[in-house]
């Protein structure tokens, strides 16, 4: 069975988006303050950094509450459910291993063998394995069984660290880079300083918390009229011009009007933009791209542009965003 990808519709739903904000925030102040404590050699606030070795550990079922629930409050725990027996398993598992210390403190994996752990193998409802779930901030995810591509894989668990860090503010834990060894990336990517902005983006998130949708656009533009490069800001500002821009519409005649106008450019932004307001994202780009398709000129490139807008609402790094550049592309050549 290959990986399942994990849903994240809703991601942007007018409900969400000041909890995606604030959970956002909450994750890069927490990165910040651990990237200053290391590079002033000072020790993490909570529990200190820990060493690569222990990103991987063994869990049974009289640990799984302190070891797997209680941590997932703090990091994404990877559950490998294996045996010795499994021939597959030990292909898996040492991808596995890897990948999670490659993540650096984004991620822990605890295996549990399910011969001396069967009443775990029966909660989860395993049928075979090996088998693989996540624990979220106590919310248990399944990913996939058997054995897939790396590549899979790697997308499967970057998504896992995405859904983590926005919808739930949980990034990880420090990692002692020099310790056995060290793991890719802790030092190096431990001295980054902390932004300068910070009074700026709390304007900004109280400004979308309070519903001033204007004055949240013009505080996240202030921030990066100062640090251009700043991808919470570019993130913010772009959920707080959707907001503004749906607040006023009519999704049922918005809708029926993209339904009765397929190549009125117009029509299917505005639809675009009450699609992605509803977290319905693959739809909004499908949308989009199906317009540029049957659209030209200025007409086409304003569907474009737009397009390109609403890849900011979710950043550029989510992995629907790359399907839909593909796609664009495909459509414009």
């Amino acid at each position: 069975m290959q990986p399942r990808n994990m849903s994240m519709s809703g991601v942007v739903d007018l409900a969400a988006v000041k909890a995606a904000a604030e959970a956002k925030a909450k994750a890069e102040q927490a990165r910040a303050d651990a990237a200053r404590q290391a590079a002033e050699g000072g020790a993490p606030a909570a529990g200190g950094a820990v060493s690569p070795s222990a990103l991987v550990i063994d869990v049974d079922e009289a640990g799984f509450e302190r070891d797997v629930l209680q941590l997932s409050s703090e990091v994404p725990v990877i559950l490998d459910f294996w045996a010795e027996w499994c021939q597959p398993c030990k292909q898996l598992s040492p991808l596995l291993e890897r990948l999670v210390v490659e993540a650096n403190g984004r991620l822990v994996m605890a295996k549990i063998d399910v011969d001396a752990n069967q009443l775990l193998m029966q909660q989860f409802g395993i049928q075979g394995i090996p088998a693989v779930f996540a624990v979220v901030a106590g919310q248990v995810l399944p990913l996939f069984q058997g054995v897939a591509p790396e590549q899979e894989i790697r997308a499967t668990l970057a998504q896992l660290v995405q859904v983590a860090e926005e919808r739930f503010g949980i990034i990880g834990i420090p990692v002692d880079a020099n310790a056995e060894g060290g793991a890719p990336g802790g030092a190096a990517a431990a001295e980054a300083p902390a932004g300068p902005h910070d009074a700026l983006l709390e304007a900004a998130v109280s400004a979308l918390d309070a519903g001033d949708l204007a004055g949240a656009v013009r505080a996240y533009g202030n921030v990066l009229a100062e640090d251009p490069a700043n991808t919470e800001a570019k993130l913010g500002l772009a959920q707080a011009e959707l907001l503004a821009r749906v607040k006023g519409m009519n999704p049922q005649a918005v809708r029926a009007k993209a339904a009765e106008n397929p190549k009125d450019p117009q029509a299917q932004i505005d639809a675009a933009d009450l699609d992605m307001a509803g977290g319905h994202v693959q739809d909004a780009f499908g949308r989009l791209v199906d317009a540029v398709r049957v659209t030209a000129g200025d007409d086409r490139n304003a569907v474009r542009v737009r397009l390109l807008e609403l890849f900011e609402v979710i950043g550029a790094d989510d992995p629907r965003v790359s399907a839909a550049r593909t796609a664009l592309s495909r459509a414009l050549f």
